[in-house]
């Protein structure tokens, strides 16, 4: 009787253990530093951050802030950050002599009721429709994806390549106070700023919500940390999926977070609606190819990318 009491204690004690094992955080695996610019596509982060899930699937994560994106990409660049968001512009960009960098997961894309990327006119241009832009000059910044995007939604709106002109722009901000005082009869911004432009009076002509496949945000690991911690890389983006499913399920409740962070331009952040996060997917190789064709057109690139070498899929639930 003695031997079956301390048996079935000995049971108790082990079940116990391993309830407690796994309630308990798992020890970190690695630190994870991203180059984290002020977007909106950074809030499942924040969430995930301050809402512990990090820390519960085991990795240790520090955010470096920067300023734009060259700064971004320098941090990456150079290896002081492991991780960002970006685009498939960039994506090519990194890559166009060995592989550099690896998307792991889908971040943002249009919906039918959500833009991404909007090619406005100025008020009181009297610019409404496509055909309309046919050589006016379009505020963009080169070599991006806002160029991309401003190519590929004029074209699919019955534009030739010729009749598509182009100014270089290249910080949102200057680009948006121009449109505002009518300098510049049209551009192509991102949200939450093409909406800030509607405020100020600007005219909507074209949006991506017809066509969610061009203006992708992605998150990217370096391929050399992929290489070194597949185990650190699951674990976060594990977090990142539930970070994005409790964003999605319950938006407002992570709203402060927009001025916490500066995540949102000051005029919009009360009101501004936020965005459906894409649920855990990565782009699809016709999004990859045709990104890269566009960049072999404009000589950014010398040859076709291969779509796995810089696409990984194998991070996702």
């Amino acid at each position: 009787m003695k031997m079956r009491f301390l048996f079935k204690s000995f049971l108790g004690l082990a079940a116990a253990i391993i309830f407690i094992g796994a309630c308990a955080p798992k020890p970190a695996i690695g630190p994870v530093r991203v180059a984290l610019l002020p977007i909106i596509e950074a809030l499942p982060l924040y969430a995930a951050q301050d809402g512990g899930l990090f820390q519960k699937h085991g990795v240790e994560v520090t955010f470096i802030t920067a300023a734009s994106a060259a700064e971004r990409d320098q941090l990456v660049a150079s290896g002081q950050a492991d991780a960002l968001i970006n685009d498939l512009v960039s994506t090519g960009l990194y890559n166009h002599e060995k592989t550099q960098i690896q998307v792991v997961r889908q971040l943002r894309a249009a919906t039918k009721d959500e833009p991404v990327y909007r090619i406005l006119a100025a008020k009181g241009s009297g610019l409404n429709t496509p055909d309309q832009l046919s050589g006016i000059k379009i505020g963009i910044s080169e070599g991006s994806v806002i160029e991309y995007v401003t190519d590929r939604l004029l074209i699919r709106a019955g534009l030739k390549q010729e009749q598509i002109n182009k100014v270089a722009v290249p910080k949102i901000p200057d680009r948006l106070a121009l449109l505002a005082s009518g300098e510049l009869k049209a551009a192509t911004l991102p949200e939450p700023f093409s909406t800030l432009a509607v405020q100020q009076g600007a005219v909507v002509v074209l949006d991506d919500r017809s066509y969610p496949e061009y203006g992708t945000s992605v998150f990217s690991f370096r391929k050399a940390v992929i290489d070194a911690r597949p185990e650190t890389v699951k674990s976060f983006v594990a977090a990142l999926n539930e970070a994005v499913d409790l964003v999605n399920q319950n938006p407002e409740k992570y709203r402060d977070m927009l001025n916490k962070y500066k995540l949102l331009p000051g005029p919009v952040a009360a009101t501004y609606k936020l965005p459906t996060f894409p649920p855990a997917i990565v782009p699809s190789q016709a999004q990859f190819d045709d990104v890269v064709d566009w960049e072999i057109q404009r000589g950014l690139l010398a040859s076709k990318l291969n779509y796995t070498d810089s696409i990984n899929s194998a991070f996702l639930r």
